[in-house]
């Protein structure tokens, strides 16, 4: 099968997301297979390169790196926006929702992956993980075979998590008994997904992190067995930390420790390792990441949401430690938003840190080279020959960007109320067209989740 080829004809803009962070006007991108092959003014095609091309007008176009989610649910989809927990903390949100989500069964998992992995390809993501830790014990079937199947019919880039949950309320935890699983069953299917599926080419197309969930529903023995797992298997480490004060409280009286400093203790930092949210670091902790280059996913949305807290990202990047952006559960953003998750990032941080606290470029950066950085898809996260063709379209004549040129990489994080790419590109492959999927049928989706969204709210 010969390599498609792509040409995107006098791109109005091209944000590089270099190491210069060049940008270029009126230029051409030749993608040639999963690869940008050529970029230049005036990109000439053979006759037979022709006679096998699709050609783009992007002279409208704002041409970016696609973005890199680093932390989401994708099953939580069925559960947004639930009157009873639109107004409460995490742990109130937490001990509500497990009971509905112990009745998620296979159709459950592929719709909610397909509509969650959908909104993030329409607004600029070609890369996700996906943290599941929720395996009921009803549960039948390759939970994540189907999560797999899912993305591949989309065409996103898919890097999830084997989450895990051990410790059931009896044991002093969170989550109920019928959504934990035991320490050996977990490193079992761990150890029987990374077999199956993880592929460590460096513009795979699927990989495998391990993530147990929180220090509130993880046996010890667990997370040191998990570390051990991954670091034999050169994979990502992932989990919970420092969200929330309650989660803190909960450190101190069961394991006379903070967060982070179990967390050390389990040999749980390094450069393979990344914590989602960390609110609640001080500054001794924020120099510890620094120190070991543990790196963080920032989830503004869901702090917001949750009423969480505002993590210190200024501070954070200045210390040179690793953030990416991570649109976080749908039930509690509610919505797998990608450049909206870049949005907030921003705005957020200057309520914290006055109007120079993150600028619109550095709030991309997180979502396009920190997600490449912390996934670790080094041929990802700019435009560069040689580089993987993962790419996000904007149209910058479009009524929501007007008056907003003088900046076009700004204008769509300051401007603009939808959010959505005209175009989609991964691994070389348009899969948003127009604004709309390309490979499977949206209304068909929508349908299903919310028949599969009413079934499971009424059952509990």
């Amino acid at each position: 099968m010969e390599d498609n080829i792509l040409l995107l004809a006098n791109c109005f803009h091209i944000a590089t997301f270099n190491d210069s962070m060049d940008e270029l006007k009126g230029q051409d991108i030749l993608i040639e297979g999963n690869r940008i092959k050529e970029i230049g003014e005036g990109i000439e095609l053979s006759t037979e390169e022709i006679n096998g091309a699709e050609i783009i007008d992007c002279s409208s176009y704002l041409v970016i790196p696609g973005m890199i989610n680093t932390h989401h649910h994708l099953f939580q989809n069925l559960t947004r926006n639930l009157p009873s927990v639109q107004n409460v903390k995490l742990f109130d949100w937490l001990t509500h929702l497990y009971p509905i989500w112990v009745n998620i069964d296979g159709e459950a998992i592929y719709y909610s992956t397909l509509l969650g992995c959908g909104e993030l390809l329409k607004t600029g993501a070609t890369t996700t993980t996906d943290h599941h830790y929720l395996y009921p014990e009803s549960f039948k079937g390759d939970l994540m075979e189907i999560q797999f199947e899912a993305a591949l019919e989309l065409g996103i880039r898919f890097s999830p998590s084997r989450g895990s949950m051990t410790m059931g309320r009896k044991e002093g935890g969170l989550p109920p008994r019928e959504v934990t699983q035991s320490t050996e069953e977990v490193i079992e299917d761990s150890m029987r997904v990374i077999n199956k599926f993880h592929d460590p080419r460096p513009l795979s197309m699927r990989r495998i992190t391990l993530a147990p969930c929180s220090p509130f529903s993880v046996g010890r023995d667990l997370m040191i067995k998990i570390a051990e797992l991954a670091r034999a298997h050169s994979l990502p480490l992932h989990t919970h930390l420092a969200e929330t004060l309650d989660e803190e409280k909960y450190c101190l009286e069961r394991f006379k420790k903070r967060p982070l400093e179990l967390m050390e203790e389990l040999n749980w930092l390094g450069e393979d390792v990344y914590f989602a949210h960390g609110i609640q670091f001080n500054d001794a902790e924020l120099d510890l990441l620094s120190r070991t280059k543990t790196a963080i996913s920032h989830c503004p949305s869901s702090n917001m949401r949750l009423g969480s807290g505002i993590a210190r990202v200024r501070e954070m990047l200045d210390r040179g430690i690793i953030v990416g952006l991570g649109v976080d559960g749908s039930a509690s953003n509610d919505s797998s938003d990608m450049l909206g998750e870049a949005r907030n990032a921003m705005l957020l941080q200057r309520v914290k840190y006055g109007p120079k606290g993150l600028s619109a470029r550095e709030a991309l950066s997180l979502a396009i080279k920190g997600g490449a950085e912390i996934l670790n898809f080094p041929e990802l996260g700019s435009i560069e020959e040689g580089k993987g063709a993962d790419l996000a379209l904007f149209n910058l004549k479009d009524i929501q960007y007007a008056g907003g040129l003088s900046d076009p990489l700004a204008t769509i994080v300051f401007a603009g109320y939808n959010h959505e790419t005209v175009y989609t590109i991964v691994n070389g492959k348009i899969v948003v067209r127009e604004g709309k999927l390309v490979n499977l049928c949206e209304e068909e989706i929508v349908e299903n989740v919310n028949r599969i969204s009413a079934d499971l709210t009424k059952r509990h």
